[in-house]
């Protein structure tokens, strides 16, 4: 029996060995730029007329992979490839199937630092943040495994004088999996792993930004052992490909993380049943957020301007968890706006690749014009006091940027932008910034930071928002501690890394007998 689950450790990049192994990790990842990726299907190789280039958003000049592009065809072949697999793969003992999370999980640990620096180079992530995300890959892995075995166990049932009840969860069938850009491997790894370890067979159509990262997972997946057709990887525009796997009447579930729009159209085309469809399709879905952190009058101001720099300018406030609004009592509200303005002029826009940066760049070109539009959105909303420029050409840099005085119904507080951009807004009492918090259309991730239990307890029972800290920033969830996901157009909740989410891919059957 494994061991309980414990969270992968970040690296202590504090220690000068770590940033030179780092270094290696990252030379090594370089030598390897430009090469070709092709789509996987069953197992096989194949390479389409219509490639793509994936791009360093830090290095705009530089191509890190050339990558085959699906068609409808394709499509169709991956669907069928996915359903042919699943006929063997739903039969396979559910503490076999952990085994393969297990080994991946223990394969990835080992080349930690060279999936770290593919994601630096990729995605534009600092070593800190790469890091992070490789960890999470591992968590999920680790986790879902363990939580296979558990619920592949007898379920209790009542009890019933001559019969034999038993209760199991069985696979749904074929998935289409549809991840987002932002954690190109935590995410990617904990939406397909939780659904092969399940028992099903997926189609991986991984974000156009990060396509060689999913790549290279799916490479460490079969060098684990994971037999042919279980996870096909089909690179391929959303437009071309993405309805076409969303429609087939072979699709059972959608498994999707990204923007709201997106996840709305893919509900919206699942719930229509196609000839030939046998069953209702389900959807997994988590669609952004925008974020608050409200501090209150009694606060620790040094932990709140902490926890705002934190989460809104990590990764460039690329994260649907970022914080995006901050909503500070009157009393402490000039404080706490200084001591944040004073913490991200002391951060560092550069190329993730170098020790030194705080924040590298946006993660495309489409992103670069959607968050500078923001930016003079906000300057006619509110009183930019830092950031508001631009970084260097090489890349889609971004400076991080705050906004003040900014009304809780203003555009750059309700729209999500998803970039290095903070809205500071004034409220006059705790009740009035729960209430601001709580007037957008998502739920995802909030924050309070006070020292009044009466507050704390309020926020717990009115802050409508998935997941709810208190007195800590609110990125940062760790898979097994903080099942992660929101509500309203947040998504359908779905609470990766937690006890409930394997059954999300799952169904249970009851099967009675009497004697």
């Amino acid at each position: 029996m494994r061991i309980t689950f414990q969270n992968e450790p970040f690296t202590p990049f504090q220690d000068p060995a770590n940033h030179s192994a780092y270094e290696n990790a990252l030379q090594n990842v370089r030598s390897k730029l430009g090469a070709h990726y092709p789509i996987i299907i069953g197992g096989a190789r194949i390479e389409s007329a219509n490639k793509a280039a994936s791009v360093n958003p830090a290095r705009k000049s530089e191509a890190v992979g050339i990558v085959s592009q699906a068609d409808k065809a394709l499509a169709e072949k991956a669907i069928k490839a996915a359903a042919a697999a699943f006929e063997s793969w739903r039969d396979v003992d559910p503490n076999e199937r952990a085994r393969y999370l297990y080994r991946a999980a223990a394969m990835l640990r080992r080349r930690k630092h060279e999936f770290s620096a593919w994601m630096t180079i990729e995605a534009g992530k600092t070593r800190a943040e790469a890091d992070a995300d490789t960890a999470e890959a591992i968590d999920f892995m680790e986790f879902y495994a363990r939580e296979l075995q558990r619920i592949c166990q007898p379920q209790p049932l009542t009890p019933v004088a001559d019969e034999e009840n038993e209760l199991y969860y069985i696979p749904l069938g074929v998935g289409v999996i549809i991840p987002p850009w932002n954690f190109p491997l935590a995410i990617t790894a904990g939406m397909t792993t939780a659904a092969i370890a399940a028992g099903n067979t997926v189609v991986l159509k991984p974000a156009s930004p990060t396509p060689v990262i999913a790549y290279k997972l799916v490479e460490l997946l079969e060098d684990a052992g994971l037999p042919p057709g279980v996870v096909n990887y089909l690179p391929g525009p959303g437009g071309t490909i993405g309805d076409y796997l969303v429609d087939h009447p072979l699709t059972r579930f959608v498994s999707f993380t990204g923007s709201r729009d997106v996840g709305l159209r893919i509900n919206e085309r699942a719930a229509v049943a196609r000839p030939g469809q046998k069953w209702i399709k389900r959807v997994v879905a988590e669609m952004g957020g925008k974020d608050a952190i409200i501090v209150d009058r009694d606060a620790d101001l040094e932990l709140a301007a902490d926890s705002i720099t934190a989460a809104a300018f990590g990764f460039s406030g690329q994260k649907c968890s970022a914080c995006s609004r901050a909503i500070v009592h009157e009393a402490v509200y000039d404080a706490v706006l200084q001591k944040v303005i004073e913490r991200t002029k002391r951060l560092s826009l550069d190329d993730p690749a170098k020790a030194t940066a705080s924040l590298g760049p946006v993660i495309d070109d489409k992103a670069y014009a959607k968050i500078l539009e923001y930016i003079e959105i906000g300057k006619t909303e509110g009183r930019l006091v830092c950031g508001g420029g631009k970084g260097s050409e090489d890349g889609y840099y971004i400076e991080p940027t705050i906004f003040a005085d900014v009304e809780s119904d203003a555009r750059i507080s309700q729209e999500e932008i998803f970039g290095p951009v903070v809205a500071f807004t004034k409220a006059a009492s705790f009740a009035e910034a729960l209430a601001f918090a709580n007037a957008t259309d998502y739920g995802l991730t909030g924050a309070v930071i006070s020292n009044d239990r009466s507050h704390l307890e309020l926020a717990r029972r009115e802050f409508f928002a998935g997941n709810l800290y208190l007195n800590r920033k609110c990125t940062g969830a760790l898979v097994g501690a903080h099942p992660f996901g929101g509500f309203n157009m947040s998504g359908t909740d779905s609470k990766a890394g937690s006890r409930d989410y394997l059954q999300l891919f799952m169904q249970a059957k009851l099967v009675s007998e009497r004697y």
